[in-house]
C-alpha cells in the first residue's frame, strides 16, 4: 500500500520561489567586480533567474545542456544557479585557481556549451578559449559600461544586456527529480579531475540537512557570508539554504583579504560565515594586528581542512565566536559531518570540549558512516580504533561523470556499496569521528602509523607558527619518519630546537619529527588545501639528521 500524498517532486526552483513568496524584501549585498555594494532581495533576485532562464532559451540552451561559470560569490554567480538548474540545465562551476590547461579540459570533458564569468578572469578565458571545442557562447557578467574595450574572445556577450532584452515572465518546469542540476569537478592534485553530478533531488535534501540546527543552525534571523567559493562544491549549499531558511546573505566578491572581510562584517552586521582555514587565518592576524573585534558574528563553519586547535581557541576564546568544525567532499555534495555538541557535553571541562570540538563530528542524518581495516572489516567505535573512512547516503556520489576507470564505490560483506574517502580516521562510542590524516598522508613509521594533522595541529598552536605540514621523509631503519615544514609568523622567529621542545608531553616520543624545515612557503592547492604531494616532491631527497 503507498501513501496517499501528493507527489511534488524537489526542485531547485522550488527554493527561489518559496524565497520570493515568502521572505522576498529580504538583502541580498554583494561587493562586485566593479568595486561598489550592490542590493537586492530575493525577490529581484526571482526577477532577474526568469529572465536569465529565457535569455538561456533564446541562446539554445536546452534541458541538461552544461553551462560553465569562472566567477566569485556575488548575485549574478546566484541568478545562474537558479535560473541554469531551475530550466533543467545543469550548472558546472568551475574553479578559477586551476591551471588553465586543468580548466579546459574539464570544461571539455563537462561538454560545456555556454561560459559565464567574471572580469576578473578575462585574462583565463582569452587564453583557454580556443581550447574549448563545445563552448559557443561566452558571457561577461558585467554591464555595457564595464565591458571590456577590446578582447580576443569571438562573440563576447553583455550579461546586463541580455537579460535586459527578456521578459520577466517565466513558469518554471516540473520534471524528474533526478535529473542533474550540477556539476562539480574534484580538485583533481593526482591525475584529472574527476566530474561529480548532483540531482535536483540530492541538492534539496542536503538543503534541507544543513539548515538543521545540530548542523549549520540556518535561520531568518541570520545574516550569512559565505567567504568559501561558490566554485567550490556550490558554496557548500549555502546559496540554497539560505533561501530556504529567508537568511540574509552577503557575497564578498573577489575581497578575500582580512581588511576587506572584517569590513563587510561589521557593516552588514553579519551573524555567521563559513570558510577553510587558511582564509579565517588572514582575518585572524589582520585583526590581531589592528587590535578589533566582532560586534555581531558569533559562529563560524570551518571546512575543508582540519581546524587547527589553535585557531578553535582563538575564535572562541579571543573573539567570542563559535568555531563549528565540518567535514565534507566533492562526492558528498559536500557535508558528511559537523560537530556540535550534546547536553552531556555541558559537563565537560573547558580542555576536553575543546579535545571534543577539534573532531569533524557526528554524521548528518542522510549520511551513514564506518571505518574498515585493510580487509574491510569493520572497526569499533571506540575513539581509538583508527582505519579507512566509508560513507554511503542519498547525496553521496554512485559513479563519476563520463568516467571510465570503474565503479568507485565498494560493496561490504552483506554487499551493501560505500564510497572510500581515501580518509583514515577513529569514531568514538557518541558517532564523533576525527579524521586521522588521508590515507596516503599517513607516515608509517616501524609498522606504526603517525598522524601529519596531529604534528601539524601542535606546530600551529606555537606563536611563530603561521604554517605548518608534516611529511614523511625515508629512513633506512624506520622506513619513514615524520618532517615538519614550518613558515614563520613574519617579525617572528622560533629555532628547530625550541619547536621540538614545544612537543614535549603532546605527542609519544616516537612520533615527535626527526627534524624542522622552515620555508617561505608552502603550496597551497585550489581549494585552499596544502599540497603535500608537492612537498614529497620537494623533500624527496632530504637527509634526516643522524643520531
Amino acid at each position: 500500500m503507498l501513501g496517499l500524498m501528493q507527489d511534488v517532486p524537489l526542485l531547485v526552483s522550488s527554493l527561489i520561489r518559496h524565497a520570493d513568496r515568502h521572505h522576498g524584501d529580504v538583502e541580498i549585498v554583494s561587493r562586485r567586480v566593479e568595486g561598489d555594494i550592490h542590493r537586492y532581495t530575493y525577490r529581484e533576485l526571482h526577477v532577474r533567474a526568469k529572465q536569465l532562464a529565457n535569455a538561456l532559451d533564446a541562446l539554445g540552451i536546452s534541458m541538461s545542456d552544461r553551462v560553465a561559470t569562472l566567477a566569485w560569490n556575488g548575485y549574478r554567480h546566484m541568478e545562474l544557479y537558479y535560473a541554469v538548474a531551475g530550466k533543467g540545465a545543469v550548472l558546472h562551476t568551475i574553479n578559477p585557481r586551476l591551471t588553465p590547461e586543468q580548466i579546459a579540459w574539464i570544461a571539455n570533458h563537462a561538454e560545456d556549451g555556454c561560459l559565464f564569468f567574471d572580469l576578473t578572469f578575462l585574462p583565463i578565458v582569452e587564453k583557454v578559449a580556443p581550447q574549448l571545442t563545445r563552448v559557443k557562447t561566452f558571457v561577461a557578467l558585467t554591464d555595457r559600461a564595464h565591458m571590456p574595450a577590446a578582447s580576443t574572445i569571438p562573440g563576447l556577450k553583455c550579461y546586463e544586456e541580455l537579460l535586459a532584452a527578456q521578459d520577466d515572465e517565466y513558469v518554471w518546469p516540473e520534471f524528474d527529480e533526478k535529473v542533474a542540476s550540477s556539476l562539480c569537478y574534484t580538485s583533481g592534485t593526482t591525475g584529472n579531475p574527476k566530474g561529480v553530478l548532483y540531482s535536483h533531488r540530492s541538492t534539496l535534501l542536503h538543503t534541507f540537512a544543513i539548515t538543521w540546527p545540530d548542523v549549520m543552525n540556518l535561520s531568518a534571523r541570520d545574516t550569512i557570508l559565505p567567504v568559501v567559493p561558490m566554485f567550490h562544491v556550490n558554496a557548500w549549499g549555502i546559496p540554497y539554504a539560505a533561501a530556504l531558511s529567508g537568511a540574509k546573505l552577503v557575497f564578498p566578491g573577489p575581497a578575500l583579504d582580512g581588511k576587506s572581510l572584517h569590513e563587510l562584517i561589521e557593516s552588514e552586521k553579519v551573524t555567521m560565515s563559513a570558510g577553510v582555514p587558511t582564509v579565517w587565518q588572514g582575518l585572524l592576524n589582520y585583526m590581531d594586528q589592528n587590535k578589533l573585534e566582532f560586534s555581531t558574528m558569533r559562529r563560524t563553519i570551518v571546512g575543508g581542512a582540519a581546524l587547527p586547535p589553535a585557531m578553535l581557541r582563538t575564535f572562541e576564546e579571543r573573539y567570542n565566536v563559535a568555531a563549528v568544525h565540518a567535514w565534507g567532499m566533492t562526492e558528498l555534495s559536500p557535508l558528511g559531518t559537523l560537530c556540535a555538541p550534546r547536553a552531556k557535553h555541558a559537563e565537560l571541562s573547558r580542555d576536553a570540549l575543546y579535545q571534543m570540538k577539534a573532531k569533524q563530528g557526528r554524521a548528518v542524518f542522510g549520511i551513514d558512516m564506518k571505518i574498515v581495516d585493510p580487509d574491510g572489516c569493520e572497526l569499533p567505535w571506540d575513539g581509538k580504533a583508527f582505519g579507512d573512512l566509508m560513507v554511503r547516503g542519498p547525496w553521496v556520489v554512485s559513479e563519476y561523470f563520463h568516467d571510465e576507470s570503474g565503479d568507485p564505490l565498494l560493496p561490504d560483506t552483506d554487499g551493501v556499496r560505500w564510497f572510500p574517502t581515501g580518509d583514515v580516521a577513529t569514531i568514538d562510542a557518541d558517532g564523533y569521528m576525527q579524521i586521522t590524516d588521508r590515507s596516503k598522508d599517513v607516515i608509517k613509521s616501524g609498522g606504526e602509523w603517525i598522524s601529519s594533522i596531529e604534528i601539524e595541529n601542535i606546530a600551529l598552536s606555537h606563536p611563530a607558527v603561521a604554517m605548518a605540514a608534516c611529511i614523511g621523509v625515508k629512513h633506512p631503519k624506520w622506513d619513514e619518519r615524520p618532517l615538519l615544514v614550518v613558515v614563520r609568523k613574519p617579525g617572528s622567529e622560533v629555532s628547530r630546537d625550541e619547536l621540538l621542545h614545544h612537543y614535549e608531553s603532546k605527542v609519544a616520543k616516537w612520533q615527535l619529527p626527526d627534524d624542522v624545515a622552515f620555508v617561505d612557503a608552502i603550496p597551497v592547492g585550489a581549494t585552499g588545501k596544502m599540497l603535500k604531494n608537492k612537498l614529497r616532491d620537494q623533500f624527496r631527497d632530504y637527509r634526516l639528521p643522524t643520531i
